[in-house]
């Protein structure tokens, strides 16, 4: 019984402190979410916006730009998955990365190559662990992405997107997966396409676009827009992204704390159970022995 009840008590120990791991993370995630928060809110409408004039510019002018027009018969499509760096988010990246899975096998069935972007070492070690081709990754800054990291991998994307897809292996269209944030309790994994830019993107309907005119031409206009659309459309995923990663951490470290609690009360009455067993044992024990003493006693009388 005492080695059962040893057993018992560390394992309470052991519980208590992944407990306090769980509590501290999920303190953690809850403070820094209002700041992902707030920064999804502020870069929101910058990215809708911008969509929005880049869309009107590439509808209302008759200039045929390779950023806005589609290739007749594409060949290779870039895909770039976005995903945690860290673990402990429940689903989160799983869901993205099954959702990046779904975009690409459907992009394979219309005969389309594929070239996989991640970011975050959970799609990175996904990937690597299957052996699968990896263009380019980037980690380190999931759960709190800056406009530098957007521009840079923003970068790569245009550079593949201008290249000769024969002769350079450039690709003709570019996709996006990434978690949207909705809410504290809902995230969506979503594909989107970023180029060709060849209808309406935004979030909410465009409505009536802006009619503009161009000084000195259109195509100007577009390759300084559109650099700048790529950018932003990242950037507001990535953030959405690390809002959803906060919000996921958070639940995921909340339900591990309450069955920590959970389990706790039932060893606590596990231990009780035991060394109950093991006080009534030692009283058994003790009467059996008196009652020996006492029948010796009366025999020797």
């Amino acid at each position: 019984m005492g080695a059962q009840l040893r057993i018992y008590r560390r394992r309470m120990r052991s519980v208590k402190a992944t407990k306090k791991i769980t509590r501290a993370m999920e303190l953690i995630s809850a403070s820094r979410i209002v700041k992902a928060q707030q920064r999804v809110l502020a870069s929101s409408p910058y990215s809708t916006e911008l969509t929005n004039a880049v869309t009107a510019v590439a509808t209302f002018s008759n200039t045929v730009h390779p950023l806005t027009s589609a290739v007749e018969n594409p060949r290779r499509a870039a895909v770039l998955i976005i995903t945690a760096d860290r673990g402990m988010a429940g689903a989160y990246s799983n869901a993205a990365i099954k959702e990046g899975d779904l975009l690409i096998a459907g992009i394979k069935e219309r005969g389309l190559a594929v070239d996989a972007y991640l970011v975050g070492r959970k799609a990175l070690n996904f990937y690597r662990f299957r052996d699968r081709a990896i263009a380019q990754s980037w980690t380190g800054f999931s759960d709190n992405p800056t406009f530098e990291s957007a521009r840079e991998v923003s970068a790569a994307l245009i550079t593949s997107f201008l290249s000769d897809t024969e002769s350079a292996g450039g690709v003709d269209e570019l996709h996006i997966v990434y978690t949207e944030f909705k809410s504290m309790i809902t995230q969506t994994p979503i594909a989107k396409v970023l180029l060709p830019l060849s209808a309406p993107q935004s979030e909410e309907p465009a409505g009536i676009l802006a009619m503009y005119e161009f000084e000195s031409s259109a195509e100007t206009v577009l390759n300084a827009l559109l650099p700048r659309y790529v950018e932003a459309r990242v950037f507001n995923a990535m953030l959405q992204s690390a809002a959803s990663e906060h919000a996921a951490r958070r639940r995921a470290m909340k339900s591990a704390t309450d069955n920590a609690d959970e389990l706790i009360k039932s060893l606590t009455r596990l231990a009780n159970a035991a060394r109950q067993a093991e006080i009534t044992q030692e009283i058994s024990e003790i009467v059996g022995g008196a009652d020996a003493l006492a029948s010796a006693s009366a025999g020797s009388e």
